[in-house]
């Protein structure tokens, strides 16, 4: 890396930790591009240079966490032997994440937002996309263990998002307790119907 592209990495990095500090503080839509300049000291155009827009800065920070969950995760995984023993400690994981992250808040803000662009979608799109992947990864696992039995693993790999996406919405009001005692429970219900049953 030269020093031109080093200079660009760091005021990249400049505008990202400004804005990261923002977005906790003042949320998603109260943030705008000119608080970002004042906290950064970089002009409007640089900071479009590096973001074409606050939307995509925004996405660019929930592509981090997705990135540092995946991270997190990967150094506790070892410690489950099973794919379902994964998805109970993957639980925990989840919830502690979500509760405690500084931009839950935020996020909630951005995706009950109308004003998502096309290339937003596409964005959103490829995190889910990771999602599925990482479920079909799990859940392929699970049926070549011959712990689960085999099913479509489309389906089931969408249906273990789709169950997280919701209980994520539903366990915003509860305690940390209650909502692990929650997804705990949506786990074994979900298990219940993949579990390999003993001839």
């Amino acid at each position: 890396m030269n020093k031109k592209q080093l200079q660009s990495e760091q005021t990249k990095k400049r505008i990202v930790d400004a804005a990261r500090a923002l977005f906790v503080q003042k949320g998603y839509k109260a943030t705008s591009i000119e608080d970002i300049v004042a906290a950064t000291g970089s002009s409007k155009g640089n900071i479009y240079y590096h973001f074409k827009s606050k939307e995509g800065l925004f996405l660019t920070l929930l592509e981090d966490w997705d990135r540092e969950w995946d991270e997190q995760w990967s150094q506790k995984e070892a410690q489950y032997t099973s794919v379902a023993e994964k998805l109970y400690g993957m639980t925990d994981h989840l919830v502690r994440d979500d509760m405690n992250h500084p931009l839950t808040k935020a996020s909630d803000e951005f995706f009950n937002s109308d004003e998502i662009s096309p290339e937003g979608e596409e964005r959103i799109a490829q995190l889910v996309e990771n999602h599925l992947q990482f479920f079909r990864k799990l859940i392929s696992q699970g049926i070549e263990n011959q712990e689960f039995k085999s099913e479509n693993v489309e389906h089931v790999a969408i249906t273990l998002e789709s169950l997280f996406l919701g209980l994520s919405q539903m366990a915003r009001k509860l305690t940390l307790d209650e909502a692990l005692a929650l997804y705990q429970s949506a786990i074994g219900i979900f298990l219940h119907g993949m579990v390999k049953k003993s001839a």
